[in-house]
């Protein structure tokens, strides 16, 4: 229950995956990998097929329990806008890091 308390699904608890919304999958996703604290997620295009409002709400998340729980969340994307919430990206091209970006912090 602490893992769907962490990404805002308590009152779903009981819900059948069927029912759950797109955005809401991605979030018990989430509280599925971090239910045993661990202190790295990997995530495939964890933004993907959500739209803007579920995307920023994901990553919000992800930035949140990376405070709170100390878990480091890496994760690849071709989202832009995703991008701008990150504080370090690397770009890779053909399995070689092309460029490595420290970013500004923002705090949405």
């Amino acid at each position: 229950m602490d893992a769907l308390d962490w990404v805002g699904l308590v009152e779903k608890a009981s819900s059948k995956p069927a029912q759950l919304s797109g955005g809401e999958s991605q979030r018990v996703s989430i509280a599925r990998a971090i239910v045993k604290r661990p202190q790295l997620v990997l995530a495939d295009e964890p933004s993907a097929n959500l739209d803007a409002k579920n995307s920023h709400h994901i990553v919000q998340t992800m930035k949140r329990l990376n405070n709170e729980l100390k878990t480091t969340f890496i994760f690849s994307t071709h989202d832009e806008k995703v991008m701008q919430y990150l504080e370090r990206i690397i770009h890779l091209k053909d399995g070689m890091v092309e460029k490595d970006d420290l970013t500004r912090h923002i705090e949405n």
